[in-house]
Order: structure tokens, then sequence, then C-alpha cells
């Protein structure tokens, strides 16, 4: 992905996930805070980590949930990631897809931090 494409696709995505952050309930708000968006792409993640690309995937939670208990140490600290690269493909180049698809994603993932497991993130409407 050239640099100033990921650095649009990295602006719209911080501020649709800021703009989530401000619409969720008190509770909600103050839970989601403790549990950075990490912005990036899945070539960077998967060379990180050293695992295949997974074009497919376009977020990941990270760490342990809130249900879990505090991280006990810095590798269990929680973190939505956000595959910028991956949801413009699944978007195809559709600025407007791509916004609505890191909300639906930045919310599935947090779902996952406070608790939720992949059917109750579903019956939310989130999967």
């Amino acid at each position: 992905m050239p640099p100033a494409r990921l650095a649009e696709l990295t602006a719209l995505a911080a501020r649709t996930v800021e703009e989530i952050r401000a619409a969720l309930p008190a509770p909600v708000q103050a839970a989601a805070a403790e549990c950075p968006a990490i912005l990036l792409t899945m070539e960077a993640w998967a060379v990180e980590q050293d695992e295949p690309v997974d074009e497919e995937l376009m977020g990941l939670f990270c760490g342990m949930s809130r249900v879990e208990g505090p991280p006990s140490g810095p590798g269990d600290a929680p973190q939505i990631l956000l595959f910028l690269d991956n949801l413009w493909a699944w978007c195809e180049a559709d600025r407007t897809c791509f916004a609505e698809e890191v909300e639906t994603t930045f919310l599935h993932e947090l779902g996952h931090y406070l608790g939720l497991d992949e059917d109750e993130v579903a019956d939310r409407g989130l999967a």
C-alpha cells in the first residue's frame, strides 16, 4: 500500500474510532478507553509476528479481556488491531464502506475485550 494511501486511511480510521468511542454509553466508553486501537497493515503485523498474511482478517483483539482481570504483564495488555489494508480491499477502495467496516470491526473486537464470544458479538449485529 502506498504511504500516502496508508496515511489517508489511518487518519480516516482514527477519526472513525474516536467518533465511535465518543458515542458509546458512559460505562462502555470508560471500558473502551482501557483498550487502545492499533491501526496497521496485515503485512506489517504478519512480518512482526512471523505469521502468514491473512487477507480475510480485518481486526483482532489481543490480550486479556476485561472479564479475565488485569493483565499480568505487557504481553497481556488488551489492544484492538485494525488491519487497514484488508479493510480497504474488502471495501473495494470505497471510503464510505471503509469507515463503516472500521466501525463494525472495532465494535466487534471491543465486544471481545468486554468478554463477549463470537456468538454474542454476532447477536449484536457485529459479525
